[in-house]
């Protein structure tokens, strides 16, 4: 028996609820890997799933999170062996299949990558689906060509932000960092960025197509009214890298910036990323992701403060990454 956080829905009122359980082996769902998970991390779909609507499950009872690394127990699969350290994140790993909240987990073994040299599974998890994800987008503006000037970073204190931020200012580009909150301008500083700009700043309503060309390259976390504003100020062939819709999934621009500044516009979607680029990916965290400012992002959690903080993750109240220890 393990321990895990299975949320449970309420057939007759509908309400759902959360709580840590001790179930066994056989109340995990089918997958060719069983994996002994060391650390997982809350990222905003948890707190939906852990939520009192439910959010994105879609069956009960239900394993939230959507990323773990851990030990493989037993494999069904030649690339991986019992002792082999393994990292996951994505194809709806929490969502429609049961997640890193519980002690073990058993998935399909093409989800998995092997842990690179350099990161440990803790280290993996401060990193987790938000760095993978900032790690895709620098990777995306790379392949197109960062201008030379200031790279612009939205919702710069979360998950996805915090990493960009410390990962572009390690390859040695100037940040500017964008927040709605002022008491994370020391936060944002200490992970390398060198302007702080106000959201109020970046957010206002677009007047004109295009502004003055200001930024070099951006990662975009917000997009909606954000994300229309900043194309407007891009450099001429410059790209956005877009990972996230709090802003909404509506898009106020005009074709403008493409047509008359040549700018690219590149979608990041961390669930289902080839193998290879999974791969690629983590190596590059672990070559040019800086551990020490990784490890000013973390806060530590563990099972029993997971309802408590899915509410707090919903409500903008987590700062940079949360991982929760599930050992022992």
């Amino acid at each position: 028996m393990f321990k895990a956080l299975v949320v449970r829905k309420d057939e007759d009122s509908g309400k759902t609820s959360a709580a840590v359980e001790e179930i066994g082996l056989d109340d995990l769902p089918d997958g060719e890997v069983t994996v002994a998970v060391e650390h997982s991390t809350v990222n905003y779909k948890d707190g939906l799933c852990i939520g009192p609507g439910g959010g994105l499950v879609r069956k009960y009872p239900h394993v939230p999170g959507i990323d773990f690394a851990g030990t493989v127990e037993a494999s069904e699969d030649d690339r991986y062996a019992p002792g082999d350290k393994v990292v996951l994140t994505g194809w709806r790993v929490g969502e429609a299949h049961w997640g890193g909240y519980s002690q073990t987990a058993r998935v399909k073994a093409d989800w998995l990558v092997p842990l690179p040299e350099g990161l440990d599974t803790r280290a993996a998890m401060a990193v987790g689906t938000a760095g993978f994800t900032a790690m895709l987008a620098v990777m995306a503006l790379e392949d197109h060509g960062i201008k030379d000037g200031p790279v612009l970073v939205t919702g710069a204190a979360g998950g996805v932000g915090s990493v960009a931020t410390a990962i572009l200012a390690n390859l040695g580009h100037e940040v500017a960092a964008v927040t709605g909150r002022p008491e994370q301008a020391e936060y944002l500083t200490s992970l390398g960025a060198t302007r702080i700009v106000p959201r109020d700043e970046i957010n206002e309503t677009v007047k004109r197509p295009l502004e003055g060309e200001t930024w070099a390259g951006c990662v975009d976390a917000v997009g909606g009214a954000m994300l229309a504003r900043v194309l407007g100020q891009m450099k001429y062939g410059a790209s956005v890298a877009a990972v996230g819709l709090a802003g909404g999934a509506n898009l106020p621009a005009s074709v403008i910036p493409f047509l008359l500044r040549g700018v690219n516009l590149l979608g990041i979607d961390s669930v289902m990323q080839p193998y290879d680029n999974r791969v690629r990916a983590w190596q590059r965290i672990a070559r040019d992701l800086p551990m020490d400012k990784l490890e000013a992002m973390v806060t530590p959690a563990t099972l029993e403060d997971l309802p408590r903080l899915g509410a707090e993750i919903l409500k903008g109240q987590v700062k940079g990454r949360v991982v929760v220890d599930l050992r022992g």
